[in-house]
């Protein structure tokens, strides 16, 4: 696939993702947080693009695999941090630039979207433990909430750090630790399965019969009906999370966004969300990659 195509899908996934609403308890165009506004994430959307383009760059030029640890999908992601940081000052998509680096490495090595699931579980496995490193650093810099505090790694620990390289643990390797607990972790190590088989297929069916906001939100609510947000599970616990979850779902049999009632209680659930400071974040940036992964799939040469 053509890198510039490829690098416009995650710009517009980014911006489709957040312009979403209501998307429940997150960021959209009709409600800032006190310290993120939605034109942040507008921002952070577009900052990321040439990164991404590095990224497909970077699959199609290493696309033999005895080259894959030469992609740097650390380095891009700790880069796009970073740009994202000196635009906008804060961490508005960590977790979107970490499913889409690899999406973008990935869609670069490959013709279709058939192909590209296969390549990212690929190239993950065949990342190199300075990956490791300037993940860590990209987390840091980020600053995200709760992000690797647990687990056998520490991400804020010097000495974690030491130990990636001494013991050459790579990026896969450090993922894996904390897939039991995190699900962007999760689903960069069993091969994107919330992304391709729940997301993906709900978005790009509805994108062709309803609205793109339409589309976005009701993908927003089936990822979050069906796998408990790990960013609220990590604040608030287990069985608040399975609480979001069991309400999404219920507004999901009412129609979700695409029926007068289940429009009338996505609002009221946005409301109680956010009173309750209840963010599915994680839900968001698997939004975000099924998106992605939906305008891939229409790539033509």
């Amino acid at each position: 696939m053509d890198a510039d195509y490829i690098a416009k899908c995650g710009q517009i996934a980014s911006v489709l993702e957040v312009s979403g609403h209501p998307k429940p308890g997150n960021v959209h165009r009709t409600r800032d947080f006190p310290d993120m506004a939605f034109e942040d994430f507008l921002i952070s959307g577009v900052v990321i693009g040439d990164n991404l383009r590095r990224a497909a760059h970077r699959g199609s030029r290493y696309h033999d695999p005895g080259k894959w640890h030469k992609i740097g999908l650390g380095k891009l992601i700790k880069d796009s941090v970073m740009e994202t940081d000196r635009w906008v000052g804060d961490n508005t998509n960590l977790g979107i630039v970490m499913l889409l680096t690899p999406l973008s490495a990935a869609a670069g090595m490959s013709d279709e979207l058939e192909e590209v699931r296969g390549n990212v579980d690929r190239i993950m496995k065949a990342t190199t433990p300075q990956d490791a490193v300037n993940l860590y650093q990209a987390i840091n810099i980020a600053d995200a909430g709760g992000m690797g505090e647990q687990g056998e790694l520490d991400v804020a620990s010097d000495d974690s750090v030491q130990e990636l390289l001494d013991n050459e643990l790579n990026m896969f390797h450090v993922l894996e630790i904390s897939a039991g607990w995190d699900r962007l972790s999760h689903e960069l190590t069993q091969g994107m399965p919330v992304t391709f088989e729940t997301g993906f297929p709900v978005f790009r069916e509805l994108k062709a019969t309803k609205s793109i906001n339409q589309a976005t939100v009701q993908t927003f609510l089936t990822i979050l009906s069906q796998i408990p947000d790990t960013l609220i599970e990590r604040k608030y616990g287990y069985g608040t999370a399975r609480e979001v979850s069991g309400s999404a779902k219920s507004i999901l049999d009412e129609g979700g966004i695409l029926t007068q009632e289940g429009r009338y209680k996505l609002d009221q659930f946005d409301d109680e969300l956010v009173k309750k400071g209840l963010n599915p974040g994680t839900t968001a940036d698997l939004t975000a990659s099924s998106i992605m992964a939906a305008y891939l799939a229409d790539y033509k040469e």
